[in-house]
């Protein structure tokens, strides 16, 4: 095949994966799911957050397997009920940065490791999280699809934290990292 071939059938390929625009109303009817699915997965801070709440879970182990994650999405459903009620809740943007750079500084560094801490910091960082997924839900979304959707990509994330977590602790459990003493 020759490359322009290949071009013009790689072009055509990906034009059948194209998807509708949907910058006009009326068109997130019945899509309130995709939508919501798809808000914490696209924003790079909510991403982190939530994946660094399974890894964080993960690292404390116990009960905070299965308390930390539950602890975000519920505090996050709470906060997006919030959010689509418009009810004034101050410092979201400060606070949903903050989260990243405090649930980061606790997946490496060895202190505050405890369940109670877990589900304190995930609950209060969850509030604006869900907070600002109820701000900017779509206006023509189903708010109940649009839920259920950023709560499913939530504890998929947190999912895919833990599973990390879980898989980085066998690993070094197995083999120690060398100490060097001098």
């Amino acid at each position: 095949m020759t490359p322009t071939r290949r071009t013009a059938f790689a072009a055509l390929a990906l034009s059948l994966l194209a998807t509708p625009a949907l910058a006009h109303t009326g068109h997130a009817d019945g899509a309130g799911l995709a939508f919501g699915f798809l808000h914490p997965v696209t924003g790079l801070d909510h991403l982190l957050a939530m994946v660094m709440v399974g890894l964080y879970a993960a690292l404390i182990g116990g009960r905070a397997l299965v308390t930390v994650p539950l602890a975000f999405v519920a505090m996050m459903a709470g906060g997006a009920a919030l959010g689509v009620a418009g009810a004034p809740v101050p410092m979201v943007e400060p606070m949903i940065a903050a989260s990243v750079v405090v649930l980061g500084l606790l997946c490496v560094l060895p202190w505050g490791r405890s369940a109670g801490v877990g589900v304190a910091l995930a609950g209060w960082f969850a509030l604006f999280h869900g907070y600002a997924h109820g701000a900017e839900m779509p206006v023509d979304a189903s708010g109940l699809a649009y839920g259920a959707g950023f709560l499913a990509a939530t504890a998929l994330l947190h999912a895919a934290g833990l599973t990390f977590g879980l898989l980085a602790r066998r690993l070094v459990a197995r083999r120690p990292l060398p100490v060097r003493a001098d």
